[in-house]
């Protein structure tokens, strides 16, 4: 992919163009704002929320298969998973967001390093308990199949040993449906050992979307959209960090 700078004395101007997706991010003296373009609708993002893991994980909530460390390492969160882990940030988020951060998965001849399953969750919410995500945290515990009741969107990338990457829409009642143009097999979107990733996510009006490293995954248009809920790193026999982890408001101009 290309991407055309320019520069001047007082602002920085990058054009990216993926397909259906023009981003157009205008720096300037108010770091913390930008406008998007988002098939064609101009978008400011507000950032709303920020973790460069230098202090401790009290506003994450672990769950965890048993054998398996999720820790504060050199100002990254470490997962080092044996069974299955999610872990949530404690932030509900509303309305039209915009999530970014950093990954590496690490191969160092650890047991857990696997090249595999960098996932996650966003925007979910419980149906049998609406107020309270985290009610039956203890009772999922990590396993995979214990997530199947929430509603939320799901992206899992060199899933399968690194064989598959595939998005879905949890409904809410265990159906996990797969649309075909959502079951990735080619080999560029499968994993690189210890490679540093850089994964944005946007939730805006219906337009669901996934990139890494700027390129496209997944461009879902939802008829009915999921506008509110957390997010949790997903994760399973895995060896991986996190960093640079930002969440901003997308509002329309």
């Amino acid at each position: 992919m290309r991407i055309l700078n320019f520069k001047k004395i007082t602002s920085k101007i990058s054009i990216l163009t993926f397909g259906s997706f023009l981003v157009l991010l205008l720096c300037n003296c108010t770091a913390n704002k930008n406008v998007i373009i988002i098939n064609g609708e101009s978008v400011t993002t507000n950032l709303i929320y920020e973790a460069n893991f230098d202090g401790d994980l009290a506003n994450w909530q672990v769950e965890q298969m048993p054998k398996g460390t999720v820790e504060i390492n050199k100002s990254k969160l470490e997962i080092d998973d044996v069974a299955g882990c999610t872990v949530w940030l404690k932030e509900k988020f509303e309305g039209s967001i915009l999530i970014e951060y950093d990954v590496f998965i690490i191969e160092d001849g650890g047991l857990n390093d696997r090249v595999s399953d960098l996932n996650c969750f966003w925007m979910a919410t419980d149906p049998e308990n609406s107020n309270n995500l985290f009610e039956n945290s203890k009772n999922r515990g990590g396993k995979f199949s214990n997530y199947d009741t929430l509603q939320l969107y799901y992206m899992g990338v060199g899933g399968n040993d690194n064989g598959t990457t595939r998005f879905r829409k949890y409904v809410g009642d265990g159906e996990r449906p797969l649309l075909d143009e959502h079951d990735l097999k080619d080999a560029k979107f499968m994993l690189e050992a210890n490679k540093k990733y850089h994964i944005k996510i946007i939730a805006h009006a219906g337009i669901i979307q996934y990139y890494r490293d700027n390129e496209l995954f997944v461009d879902f248009e939802d008829k009915n959209p999921y506008t509110s809920g957390y997010f949790g790193f997903r994760t399973v026999k895995n060896h991986m960090t996190v960093d640079n982890f930002k969440v901003h408001q997308l509002v329309s101009e």
